[in-house]
C-alpha cells in the first residue's frame, strides 16, 4: 500500500508542477571578443562564426506555444566587449517581398515586422530594458515592469542596422552597457528574451515562451550566461542644446528668442544614474488637448516634457506623482475690481535632477528634485488705475524619494515620500506611502495595496490618509479580483499629485474569461464583468455605483470587435458638483443604462477604419447622452500615411452647477451640450532617421442652458425663474503643428517646428459650425511660433579618446642638452 501511495504522490506532484510551475527557462551562453564589430547588418566578423545560436522560437499570440515554421525560423547570436552587448539576428521568411517595412517616427511600431531583445541585468523577473528595431530600421525602446507595462518615453542611445535579404531579413544591434543596469559581479547572469513579430499575420514569437496563462511576462524570460570580468567605461553623457523661437500674434509685435541649456547623464556606478537638466527648454513639446470642462474637477493633461517622462517607473509607485504640478501656473486671489495684466501659462523651471537605480539585493532607490522660480504678476485696480506686484508662485522645491525592495522575482514593497516646500509664508506639503505588490511563486494570485498619509502646513495644519487593498486571481482562463479603499476627509496630495475625492470608501470586484489559443472564430476573446460601489464616509450615502459587462475579441482576419452594456441601478448622491464649502451638500442624480460597440479593422490593409458609437439613458425624461467616433486611415506607401479622427458627443438635458446667486443659493442648469473634435495626423518619413509630421486638432464644444434650478437641502432641484445671468459656454480651440525631425547622429537631433493655435471662450456665440471654425482661423486670434532646436549627444569616452584631446594630454617629449 505505501508503494502505491508513493506512486500516487509522485503523479500528483508532477501534475501540480505542470499546472502551477513556471515555464522551463532556456539558457544562452555568450562569449567575449576584442574584435571591432561594425554595425552594418553583414555579420562578417570572425567573432560571429563561433557564437552560440538561440533558435526554436515559440508563438506568443495568437496561438500560444506553437513552434515557429521552419521556413520562418529565427536565429540569434550574442557576443560582448567591455563596452557593449552585440546581437545578430537572422529572421528567415519564405516570402521576403511581403515583409512589412513601413517607416515612421521612433517608438512607433505601425505595420512593420519587428525584432527585439529584452534584458534584465539582475535576472529578478521584474524589470526589463527592451530594444526593438523594425525591418525598415526604425528603433523602439522601453522599460518594462509588471506594474507599468511598457514605458516608451524612455530613450536610450544604441545602434542598429537592418537589411532585407533573399531569405528574409537581418538585424545587427549594439547595446552599450550605459543603456542597461546590472550588478558589479565578476560573473553576470542576466534575464534574456528575444521577440519577433510577423506583421502580415499578426503573429508574435519569443525565444523563451511567454505563457498567456500566466500574468507575468518578465518572470518568463530565459537566461544569458557568459558575461565575465567586464570593465565598463565611464557613463558620462552631455547633451547641450540651442533653440531659436520666433513668436507672432496681433496683440504683440513679432519677436525672436534664443535659448540654450544642457542635459547631463552620469553613471554613478553600473546600477545608479544621475539625470540633470540645466535651464530646460520645453518649447517644442506636444500641445495639450484642452477641453471645455464643466465638471467640479480640473482637467488632467498628459506629461509631454521628456525629463518628466523618461525612466520614471520607480517614481510612480503609489500614484503620488502628477508631474504637471511642477511648473503649472497656480491661481491667485484678487479683488472684484482688479485684473491681472499678464498671467503666465507656466512657472519657469530652473533645474531638475533624478537619481535612480537598484542594488544587487533588489533595493531600488530613486530621488527626483526640481526647483521653480519665484514669479510675480502685476495686478491693476480698475477704479484707480494703480498697480501692485503680487506673488503668483514663490521659489518652490519639489522632491520625490522612493525605496523599492523587490524579492522572490515577482513581488515588491515600497516606501514613497513626496515633499513640496515653498519659500516664505506659503503652503508646504508632505505625503508618505507604503506600497506593496505580493504574488505567489507561480503567479497565480496577487495581493496589492497601499497606505498613504498626508501632512499639510498651511493656515491650518491638516493630516489625512488613503488606503486600498486588493486580491486577484491572475492565472488561467477564469480570473477574478476584489478589493476596497478608504479615503479620509483631510487627505490631500494635490501639491505634487492629483486626487479629486475624499471622505469616501468603496468596494469593487471583477471576473473574466478568456481563450488562450485561437478557435474556429476568434484569435482572441475575453469576457469581463465589473462592479463598483462608493459611499460617503459621513452620511453613508451611495455616491457612485456602476456595473458593466463587456466583450473584446479579435477574429481570424485580425479585425477587432468589442461591445458591452453598463448600468447604474441606484440613484447617487454627488457631494462635489454643488461646489459648496458645506461638504454635507449634495445633488441627487438618477439611475442610468447604456452600451457601446467598437470595430477596428486590420491595420495591415492600406485602408482601415475605427468606429465606436455609444449611448446612455437616464431615468429622467428626455435625458440622454450619445456619441460616436469614426476614424479612417490610409497608408499610401511605406513612407506616407494619414489618420483622420472625428468625434461627436451630445448630452441632452444634462444637469450641472453654474453659479451661486446673491443670496448664496446654489444654482444648477438643465443644459444641452454638443462637442465636435476633428484631428488629422499626416506622417511622411524620408528614411528611418528623418520625418515630417503634421498634427491638426480643432475642438468645439458648447453648452446652452435651457432652465435654471435651485439646489434644495434634500439634494433635489426646483425651478428658479429669477436667475437670468448668461452662463452659456462656448470653447473653440485650434492647434496645428508642422514638424521636421532629423536624427543626424545617435542621440543628436535637429528639429524644426511651425505652430499656430487659437483659444476662444465666450458666453455669447453662434452654434453654427462654419462660424466657429472661421473664428478659429481668424488672424486676430491666431498665435504663430516658429522654432529650431539642435541637440547634440556627447559621450565623454569618445571625447577622451579623440585625437584632439590626446594631442593635448599626451606627455611632452623632453629635450636633452
Amino acid at each position: 500500500m505505501p508503494k502505491y501511495s508513493c506512486y500516487f504522490i509522485c503523479i500528483i506532484l508532477l501534475i501540480t508542477s505542470k499546472m502551477f510551475g513556471q515555464n522551463p527557462k532556456k539558457t544562452l551562453h555568450t562569449k567575449s571578443t576584442t574584435e571591432k564589430i561594425i554595425i552594418d547588418g553583414k555579420f562578417d566578423e570572425a567573432s560571429w562564426k563561433n557564437a552560440e545560436i538561440a533558435t526554436d522560437f515559440l508563438m506568443n499570440n495568437p496561438d500560444n506555444g506553437k513552434p515557429e515554421k521552419p521556413e520562418r525560423k529565427s536565429e540569434v547570436k550574442v557576443i560582448y566587449t567591455n563596452e557593449a552587448l552585440y546581437i545578430a539576428a537572422s529572421l528567415y521568411d519564405n516570402e521576403p517581398l511581403k515583409i512589412g517595412k513601413e517607416l515612421t517616427l521612433r517608438d512607433n511600431f505601425v505595420t512593420a515586422d519587428h525584432f527585439g531583445v529584452q534584458l534584465n541585468g539582475y535576472n529578478d523577473g521584474q524589470q526589463e530594458f527592451r530594444f526593438f528595431v523594425s525591418a525598415a530600421g526604425v528603433q523602439m525602446d522601453c522599460v518594462y515592469t509588471e506594474a507599468n507595462d511598457e514605458d516608451f518615453s524612455w530613450d536610450a542611445i544604441w545602434d542598429s542596422r537592418t537589411a532585407i535579404t533573399e531569405t528574409g531579413w537581418v538585424v545587427e544591434m549594439k547595446i552599450p552597457y550605459a543603456a542597461l543596469r546590472f550588478p558589479t559581479d565578476i560573473k553576470q547572469t542576466w534575464g534574456l528574451n528575444f521577440y519577433r513579430e510577423i506583421i502580415r499575420d499578426r503573429q508574435q514569437f519569443s525565444w523563451n515562451l511567454i505563457n498567456n496563462n500566466i500574468n507575468n511576462e518578465a518572470n518568463q524570460a530565459g537566461i544569458l550566461e557568459g558575461i565575465e570580468n567586464i570593465k565598463t567605461p565611464t557613463r558620462l553623457f552631455l547633451i547641450p542644446y540651442s533653440s531659436f523661437y520666433l513668436n507672432s500674434n496681433k496683440s504683440q509685435k513679432t519677436y525672436g528668442e534664443i535659448r540654450g541649456g544642457l542635459d547631463l547623464k552620469y553613471g554613478i556606478n553600473d546600477a545608479f544614474t544621475l539625470d540633470a537638466i540645466l535651464i530646460p527648454d520645453f518649447g517644442q513639446v506636444k500641445f495639450d488637448n484642452v477641453e471645455l470642462n464643466l465638471s467640479a474637477f480640473e482637467q488632467v493633461f498628459s506629461e509631454n516634457r521628456p525629463f518628466f517622462t523618461e525612466g520614471t517607473d520607480l517614481f510612480n509607485k503609489g500614484d503620488l506623482l502628477y508631474t504637471r504640478r511642477i511648473g503649472e501656473s497656480p491661481s491667485i486671489s484678487i479683488g472684484d475690481n482688479e485684473t491681472i495684466e499678464e498671467y503666465p501659462s507656466t512657472i519657469k523651471l530652473i533645474n531638475g535632477m533624478k537619481v535612480s537605480g537598484r542594488t544587487k539585493s533588489g533595493l531600488g532607490i530613486g530621488v527626483l528634485n526640481s526647483v521653480t522660480e519665484n514669479t510675480s504678476v502685476v495686478v491693476k485696480n480698475n477704479d484707480t488705475g494703480e498697480t501692485r506686484l503680487a506673488t503668483l508662485a514663490p521659489l518652490t522645491n519639489y522632491n520625490v524619494f522612493v525605496l523599492d525592495q523587490r524579492f522572490r522575482t515577482n513581488s515588491s514593497v515600497s516606501l514613497v515620500n513626496t515633499n513640496v516646500t515653498r519659500n516664505g509664508e506659503f503652503r508646504d506639503a508632505n505625503v508618505s506611502g507604503l506600497v506593496w505588490d505580493l504574488n505567489t511563486k507561480a503567479n497565480s494570485y496577487q495581493f496589492q495595496g497601499n497606505y498613504l498619509y498626508s501632512i499639510i502646513n498651511d493656515v491650518d495644519k491638516t493630516n489625512g490618509f488613503k488606503t486600498f487593498a486588493e486580491f486577484n486571481k491572475t492565472k488561467g482562463k477564469y480570473r477574478y479580483g476584489f478589493g476596497g479603499n478608504y479615503v479620509s476627509t483631510d487627505f490631500d496630495n494635490n501639491d505634487l499629485g492629483i486626487n479629486f475625492q475624499t471622505h469616501y470608501h468603496s468596494f469593487y470586484g471583477n471576473a473574466s474569461y478568456r481563450i488562450l489559443n485561437p478557435t474556429k472564430l476568434f484569435n482572441s476573446f475575453r469576457l469581463n464583468l465589473n462592479a463598483y460601489s462608493e459611499f460617503d464616509n459621513k452620511s453613508g450615502k451611495i455616491q457612485n455605483n456602476n456595473f458593466n459587462v463587456n466583450v473584446n475579441s479579435n477574429n481570424l482576419k485580425n479585425d477587432y470587435f468589442g461591445y458591452g452594456i453598463n448600468f447604474r441601478p441606484f440613484i447617487i448622491y454627488d457631494f462635489y458638483e454643488p461646489r459648496s464649502v458645506d461638504e454635507t451638500k449634495y445633488v441627487i442624480y438618477p439611475e442610468t443604462f447604456g452600451g457601446f460597440f467598437y470595430f477596428s479593422s486590420n491595420y495591415n490593409r492600406k485602408f482601415a477604419l475605427d468606429f465606436n458609437p455609444s449611448i446612455t439613458f437616464f431615468n429622467e425624461k428626455d435625458r440622454t447622452n450619445y456619441g460616436f467616433l469614426i476614424s479612417p486611415r490610409y497608408r499610401f506607401s511605406d513612407h506616407l500615411s494619414f489618420v483622420y479622427d472625428f468625434r461627436f458627443n451630445r448630452q441632452n438635458r444634462n444637469i450641472g452647477w453654474v453659479d451661486f446667486d446673491e443670496n448664496d443659493n446654489t444654482i444648477f442648469a438643465r443644459r444641452d451640450r454638443i462637442t465636435y473634435t476633428n484631428t488629422l495626423q499626416v506622417k511622411y518619413s524620408v528614411n528611418n532617421n528623418m520625418n515630417l509630421n503634421l498634427s491638426v486638432r480643432h475642438y468645439w464644444s458648447y453648452a446652452v442652458n435651457n432652465d435654471y434650478l435651485t439646489l434644495q437641502n434634500d439634494g433635489t432641484l426646483t425651478d428658479n425663474l429669477d436667475y437670468n445671468t448668461n452662463k452659456n459656454s462656448n470653447l473653440n480651440t485650434w492647434n496645428l503643428d508642422l514638424s521636421y525631425s532629423w536624427w543626424f547622429a545617435p542621440g543628436s537631433q535637429i528639429s524644426v517646428l511651425y505652430r499656430n493655435n487659437s483659444f476662444l471662450f465666450s458666453r455669447d456665440f453662434s452654434n453654427q459650425f462654419e462660424r466657429n471654425i472661421k473664428d478659429a482661423f481668424d488672424t486676430d486670434n491666431l498665435n504663430h511660433i516658429f522654432s529650431i532646436s539642435v541637440r547634440y549627444f556627447i559621450d565623454y569616452n569618445s571625447v577622451k579618446n579623440s585625437r584632439f584631446v590626446k594631442s593635448f594630454t599626451k606627455p611632452k617629449e623632453r629635450i636633452h642638452f
